[in-house]
């Protein structure tokens, strides 16, 4: 019989919590070879198989339908799936990995304060320099989802796909959509978060595939989902 492939977070931090949340609910999932092999086993439940990939993989992986259920950071799938949630199904929360994903400016602009600010500064920026503010992100769109929906205009993104909170110091930059756990990072270079900036907050998500092929899972994942404690979703 074929298998339910669980892709979960392969290294550090992430994966350590996502394998006690599933011993928590009677699942062991453990790594079997060395540290380099990318190889894992599921006791506890029947016809699942364990695939360790990079929490930013998973999206992808889940989209393609690959795997059957993945863990990864809500902020992941959404900013890396269009229309998400016709791709996949979010099944649970799992209270880990928060973090939030806001927009910050340089802590120097006292007049700015809200996105109602920024949106004026953004006017005033294009009018002085003659072109658009440049707002510094990995996540381009639920920027620009964000700020359409708020009304802000005037702005344009530049990639960052590390050290985002240098760029306004490195003049790459007049402000940055982030994510952040304590904020220090951003204190620390001088930045600080719009009051009304939260874009989205974020944690370790399990999500089901829809393209994935279930014909002949549908009994095991129904098991599988009441071990868990959550709702079966249609797919």
């Amino acid at each position: 019989m074929s298998a339910i492939k669980l892709g979960v977070p392969s290294k550090g931090r992430l994966m350590e919590q996502c394998f006690d949340w599933f011993a928590a609910r009677g699942l062991t999932l453990k790594r079997t070879g060395s540290d380099r092999e990318y190889a894992g086993a599921v006791e506890g439940a029947e016809a699942v198989e364990l695939v360790l990939l990079s929490a930013g993989e998973i999206p992808r992986e889940l989209a393609a339908g690959r795997i059957h259920l993945g863990v990864t950071g809500s902020d992941l799938v959404r900013e890396k799936l269009a229309d998400w949630q016709t791709q996949v199904a979010d099944l649970a929360p799992m209270g880990f990995g928060h973090a939030d994903l806001i927009i910050a400016v340089p802590a120097c602009w006292s007049d700015v304060d809200t996105l109602e600010d920024l949106d004026a500064a953004a006017h005033a920026f294009r009018a002085a320099h003659g072109h658009r503010m440049r707002i510094a992100t990995k996540y381009h769109r639920l920027l620009r989802e964000f700020l359409a929906r708020e009304g802000v205009a005037d702005w344009q993104s530049v990639d960052s796909q590390g050290a985002t909170e240098g760029t306004v110091k490195n003049l790459t930059a007049e402000a940055v959509a982030d994510i952040t756990s304590s904020g220090e990072t951003l204190r620390a270079n001088h930045l600080k978060i719009l009051s009304d900036g939260m874009i989205h907050q974020s944690q370790a998500t399990l999500f089901a595939a829809r393209s994935a092929d279930w014909a002949g899972l549908e009994a095991p994942f129904a098991v599988l989902c009441e071990q868990l404690g959550v709702a079966k979703p249609l797919l």
